[in-house]
């Protein structure tokens, strides 16, 4: 049996911009900005979508199904990136799937506006998971590829500002759609999604033609004797989940439990392939051991950032007031100032990592300081909903809760995306991307599932766990991080 020798494709360093990074980083996140200002948009309102009684224009589902069905949707959001991740490696080149993801989400949103109850609820969902499944990952593949070749430093910064870009949309969009739904409804803010996602269509058709060569190569094709079981499958997955919802299998209250369960299936699953490739070398093997740890600490830390969409929603709507006289605050604004805070505080973060160069924190001590963060901030909402009894906190309270929980993220976020596109095996190089997306899925699912907990113990009770798992795992990170540096520069 002969074995076909990969030949990598030649690197060819992307020259800089006007603004120092590599030529390509803006447009691409210029993209995933307003790829983000929809998805967040939608995301910023969804969970009041479904908590708000039906006068005030949502569906009136209870607490516990709606922080299952939320986590259970931004969990399917990002497990659904593996397969965008899988296509993007092994049948249709990366800078296509960005395409069709792009026209697939907008479609989507167009739905959840103009569709009104849980039909449109469920077909505008569905297609917004698919269609981010074949955007995410493969345009942050397409980073990976324009930023190639240059030093770690250089990839940190062009990583940071592209997930500057990510988190501006995510401010930018529930700002506006949060006003538009207090003005004017929910499918009014839905359809401003919509607006969003044909501008990041529009930015992405603009800048394809300037994409590096290997943006449009497959990196490794699937034999076509092989399509016919990849169809098998796809049809037997999809007959899978009609059986399954409509006998009742899949229900509101256990969607979360789901999503996580075969996000950790989709991760092993992953991890052992790549790890007993022959196309992966020793060196590649180590690395991926050593970025284990990382994978399992980031999926837990963003299941307790992500709580804003769940617990913390909750928890807005039983104590939070939002009239400040005779104006309603917009309850999308408040999760919004997690996004803001990481936004501001980026800029400063990466002249700092400029600045250190090569003395700066190791990828697994930033980890650790991100969690160790989001625990503080946790600490810090224990304290203020025990000092406030039964009474309502004080809105200002909870923003400044949301700033110390967002804030935390640089140090998690862009260090995962910049350490997955530089230590994943050369075979696996999209599916290293969709692999670190896996975290998000995890996070997503585990903070619908979090979020179905804070509605059957108390809320100090609670807190108390969720500050405490923050500071543990970040003392663990910081205490392991030598060991697991190694791992991960093996080969490097």
């Amino acid at each position: 049996m002969t074995q076909t020798l990969q030949v990598p494709h030649e690197v060819k360093l992307s020259p800089p911009g006007r603004s120092g990074l590599p030529r390509g980083v803006w447009s691409m996140a210029f993209t995933e900005l307003w790829e983000r200002y929809s998805f967040y948009g939608l995301q910023g309102i969804l969970a009041f979508y479904l908590l708000y009684s039906l006068a005030d224009g949502g569906l009136a589902i209870e607490p516990a199904s709606a922080a299952g069905i939320v986590g259970a949707y931004g969990g399917a959001v990002y497990l659904a990136q593996v397969l965008g991740a899988w296509l993007g490696d092994r049948l249709i080149a990366p800078k296509t799937m960005v395409l069709i993801g792009a026209f697939i989400i907008t479609a989507g949103h167009i739905v959840l506006s103009i569709v009104p109850g849980f039909l449109g609820l469920g077909a505008g969902l569905i297609l917004i998971v698919l269609g981010t499944g074949a955007l995410k990952t493969n345009i942050t593949s397409i980073v990976g590829f324009i930023v190639e070749g240059h030093s770690q430093q250089q990839r940190d910064v062009s990583f940071s500002y592209f997930y500057m870009a990510i988190n501006i949309g995510a401010v930018v969009g529930p700002l506006t759609t949060g006003w538009m739904q207090n003005e004017y409804g929910f499918h009014w803010g839905f359809g401003l999604a919509a607006i969003g996602m044909a501008g990041a269509l529009v930015q992405y058709l603009v800048s394809m033609k300037k994409l590096p060569a290997h943006a449009s190569e497959i990196n490794n094709p699937l034999p076509k004797s092989r399509y016919p079981l990849v169809a098998l499958v796809a049809v037997a997955a999809v007959a899978l989940v009609i059986v399954v919802t409509t006998t009742g299998l899949l229900r509101a209250d256990n969607l979360a439990k789901t999503t996580t369960t075969l996000a950790l299936i989709a991760a092993a699953a992953y991890f052992i392939t790549m790890c007993t490739s022959k196309k992966v070398t020793t060196v590649e093997r180590r690395r991926l051991y050593g970025y284990l740890p990382l994978f399992l600490f980031s999926g837990i830390y963003f299941g307790l950032l992500f709580q804003k969409f769940t617990a913390i929603s909750i928890l807005i709507t039983e104590r939070i007031d939002l009239q400040i006289g005779d104006w309603t605050f917009p309850v999308a604004w408040i999760t919004t100032a997690s996004p803001l805070a990481a936004v501001l505080i980026t800029p400063l973060i990466a002249k700092l990592w400029h600045k250190l160069g090569d003395k700066q924190p190791s990828p697994v001590t930033k980890f650790g300081i991100g969690l160790i963060q989001i625990g503080c901030a946790y600490l810090f909402l224990l304290i203020i909903s025990t000092a406030t009894g039964n009474a309502y906190i004080p809105l200002a309270l909870i923003l400044l809760f949301m700033v110390i929980a967002g804030s935390s993220e640089v140090f998690v976020g862009p260090i995962g995306l910049s350490v997955a596109t530089k230590i994943g095996p050369k075979s696996f190089r999209s599916q290293m991307v969709g692999l670190n997306f896996l975290t998000l899925a995890l996070g997503s699912s585990l903070s619908g599932q979090l979020g179905q907990l804070f509605t059957k113990i108390e809320s100090p009770q609670y807190f108390m766990i969720v500050s405490s798992t923050g500071f543990v795992l970040g003392l663990l990170l910081l205490i392991g991080r030598k060991p697991l540096g190694k791992l991960l520069r093996s080969g490097l």
